[in-house]
């Protein structure tokens, strides 16, 4: 089933928004300050791909001083816009009972783009 979700998330728009992410990623990586960012933008692109099947949790011991100040800049520059997206997509796909596969993976990626820092996909 988890092989299904994935192929239809990537035909109907998933791939796009893979792209998307390694793109920001690429941009943010030509700068040393931004490096840090662009590769939370490859993990949460990673995750983008292939949604179905994985889960998203805290690493332990990875809440740290420097993990919460990198989320708070990541929120203020537009993590809160990447995180608000993924919940209209994600209400959106709800709303039928078919979309709620799609929309809940939308909500898993919401919690990642939100404060990527301090999280792992597994």
């Amino acid at each position: 089933m988890n092989l299904i979700g994935n192929i239809i998330w990537l035909i109907f728009g998933g791939f796009f928004a893979f792209i998307q992410y390694m793109v920001s990623g690429f941009l943010l990586c030509l700068t040393i300050i931004g490096i840090p960012f662009g590769l939370q933008c490859f993990k949460i692109g990673f995750f983008t791909l292939f949604p179905f099947g994985r889960q998203v949790r805290d690493v332990p011991g990875q809440t740290g001083c420097l993990a919460t100040i990198f989320n708070i800049i990541w929120i203020l520059i537009g993590g809160v816009w990447i995180a608000l997206t993924h919940l209209v997509f994600g209400l959106l796909l709800s709303i039928t009972i078919i979309g709620i596969p799609w929309g809940r993976q939308h909500f898993k990626l919401m919690s990642l783009s939100f404060t990527p820092f301090g999280k792992e996909i597994f």
